[in-house]
């Protein structure tokens, strides 16, 4: 078997292929580490064939959708996803085929609804279900700590206790465990009855994960990131250094505008000399009426350079082909010295 563990702070994702033939599944797969999976893939001479997500992730963005796009597989969900791009959703005790590797798959629900646990050799991914030294959390949506307590103790304990524990997370630098070793040592485990395992559940009062709704809507739409937008906006637009741009004002070139998108209170605190001000919020409603000549260069800045990469994409895609967005905005222009109007 080819296996190669991915982490990501405490997020972990998996590659497994067959030796023989060189087929790949890609399990848990986390959204900034996209190139190096498919470098991954190149250097091990696989071909992917099944992208798995093994629930709905509430605490990372998942790189399901855009694998599964991008080299033509399909995306692998439980039947209880309510996730649309989920091309193939997998039953309780299915399986699936890569080369002569075996993916079987147990419907694990708990920590969501969706959650399921991959069996192949000798090891099983277990998501969120069962962790190193810990389980998964019942209190986010689709969470339910009496599915927990049947999956954990009615389904994947009852595993061969050698079989090789690899979870979707750990935060400790831990790579793996085993099926016994959870068993024995794993606090949570040891409440071995329902009502004090459900009532421990219930009285965790954990901390929401970062970004959790970020998290939950675009892992079950599809939809993008902030990040994704902000990568995808600066990839369709050219930047400015602010000494550069204050070079240029000195020309004085009269097919150069400077647009501030800031809100008014932040121009009128201090703004680049000559700039004119378009709120973000009002920039589509109001472009044709500021701005009615489509040639003009635009130079576009807000106070960090993120909206303003987001207005200058939007400004090329109405047309206003030259737009361009200042690098690290109003602040690396303040921060380089250069002069402030008010």
């Amino acid at each position: 078997m080819i296996f190669e563990q991915i982490a990501t702070g405490g997020c972990q994702s998996y590659l497994v292929g067959c030796t023989e033939t060189r087929a790949a599944v890609l399990i848990d797969p986390e959204i900034r580490q996209l190139d190096r999976y498919l470098a991954l893939i190149s250097q091990e001479g696989l071909r992917l064939h099944y992208v798995i997500d093994t629930h709905t992730h509430a605490d990372h963005f998942s790189a399901a959708k855009r694998i599964g796009e991008m080299l033509s597989v399909p995306i692998v969900m439980h039947h209880d996803s309510p996730a649309p791009f989920a091309g193939l959703r997998l039953d309780d005790g299915e399986m699936l085929a890569a080369g002569k590797l075996r993916f079987h798959a147990l419907h694990t629900p708990g920590h969501t609804r969706d959650s399921m646990c991959i069996v192949v050799e000798d090891r099983v991914f277990t998501g969120d279900t069962l962790l190193i030294g810990a389980t998964g959390r019942s209190d986010l949506p689709s969470g339910d700590p009496d599915q927990l307590y049947d999956s954990l103790f009615g389904k994947l304990l009852k595993l061969d206790p050698a079989l090789l524990v690899y979870p979707a997370h750990d935060y400790k630098g831990r790579s793996h465990t085993t099926i016994g070793d959870e068993i024995a040592n794993n606090p949570r485990l040891q409440k071995r009855e329902r009502a004090e395992f459900t009532d421990m559940m219930r009285h965790l009062n954990l901390s929401a994960p970062d970004h959790l709704t970020e998290a939950l809507r675009t892992n079950m739409s599809g939809g993008k990131t902030v990040t994704e937008l902000l990568s995808d906006a600066a990839a369709g637009i050219p930047f400015m250094a602010a000494a550069e741009l204050n070079a240029q004002l000195g020309t004085r070139a009269n097919d150069l505008v400077v647009l501030d998108v800031r809100e008014q209170s932040a121009f009128d605190a201090g703004h680049i000399p000559g700039a004119r001000h378009l709120p973000r919020g009002q920039l589509e409603m109001r472009v044709d009426q500021d701005l009615p000549d489509p040639t003009l260069r635009i130079l576009v800045y807000c106070e960090f350079g993120m909206i303003s990469t987001l207005a200058a994409a939007t400004l090329r895609q109405l047309g206003f082909m030259r737009a361009a967005g200042l690098d690290g905005g109003f602040k690396a222009w303040r921060e380089g010295g250069l002069p402030v109007e008010k």
